[in-house]
């Protein structure tokens, strides 16, 4: 069974395999695939109001089948590799450990936002970007440029409390859970302000650019987790039928034509975390 830890927690070698096992699917052109699904599917769910991967209920289904894809490409290089979580409300700061150079190296410089250590940096010749919304052949960040701060863990204990999955109208400024932790509710709180936070590619439709994403969402993940442990008598997921423009429980989440948010509520089928 894969288990997912805390990048925190990883020991050096831990940390190793998870970059080669990145720098691989990189080389072989398989990551690039991710990173244009994933700009493909953000621009359809911006651009024509039917929300599958983003602003809506299926934003939390959609991202975990999108890691689980991910995962399973890393684990056919390394099958000791799982995808480690970042907890952004106890590594809060750029001096935070993912960010060392032996790990995701730190944060772009000044001039143009360019990553200049660790294993992305475009300077090591392992990591150009080929699929971007401008013309940067670098990995860009710049962090907490936008926005000082990251998330407390006051704003995740408030998300994992309250009751109800989500609500209509099932998009932007829903209440529920769902809203909450992506931030749609509030465009700089949450999961969209980490992004924000990083900024450069993270902050862009092609954010699995940055190796981060990652991390990211599989925290963004674990905390849909705990939140089910939490309330094992709510719906778990909502709506369940008939609503125009969002995927319902039981309805396909494109691009996958066999995945529905009913078959990835369970994440022990796939994972658990540590």
């Amino acid at each position: 069974m894969t288990v997912r830890k805390n990048q925190a927690n990883l020991t050096g070698p831990e940390k190793k395999a998870f970059v080669d096992a990145v720098l691989e699917v990189k080389r072989t052109g398989k990551y690039d695939e991710f990173v244009l699904a994933h700009r493909t599917r953000f621009s359809i769910d911006m651009n024509t109001g039917v929300y599958v991967g983003h602003f809506g209920p299926s934003f939390l289904p959609w991202h975990r089948k999108f890691l689980i894809d991910f995962e399973n490409e890393l684990q056919k290089i390394d099958p000791s590799v799982s995808i480690p979580y970042w907890d952004w409300t106890a590594d809060n700061t750029v001096g935070s450990s993912l960010w060392a150079p032996d790990f995701l190296g730190g944060t772009g410089r000044p001039l143009d936002d360019q990553v200049m250590d660790g294993p992305f940096a475009h300077s090591g010749g392992n990591w150009t970007i080929n699929v971007s919304v401008d013309s940067r052949a670098f990995l860009a960040r710049r962090l907490a440029y936008r926005v000082p701060t990251l998330p407390p863990r006051s704003d995740v204990d408030a998300a994992l409390a309250m009751p109800t999955y989500d609500s209509p109208p099932f998009r932007d400024g829903s209440a529920g859970f769902r809203s909450t932790l992506e931030g749609s509710a509030g465009y700089m709180s949450m999961h969209n302000r980490v992004h924000t936070w990083v900024w450069g590619h993270m902050e862009t439709s092609v954010s699995p650019n940055d190796p981060v994403f990652w991390l990211h969402h599989a925290f963004v993940d674990k905390l849909w987790a705990d939140w089910h442990a939490l309330h094992p008598t709510s719906a778990e997921y909502l709506p369940a039928g008939g609503t125009v423009d969002v995927i319902d429980l039981n309805d396909t989440m494109p691009p996958w034509p066999n995945t529905t948010p009913q078959n990835m509520l369970d994440h022990t089928q796939f994972y658990t975390y540590a």
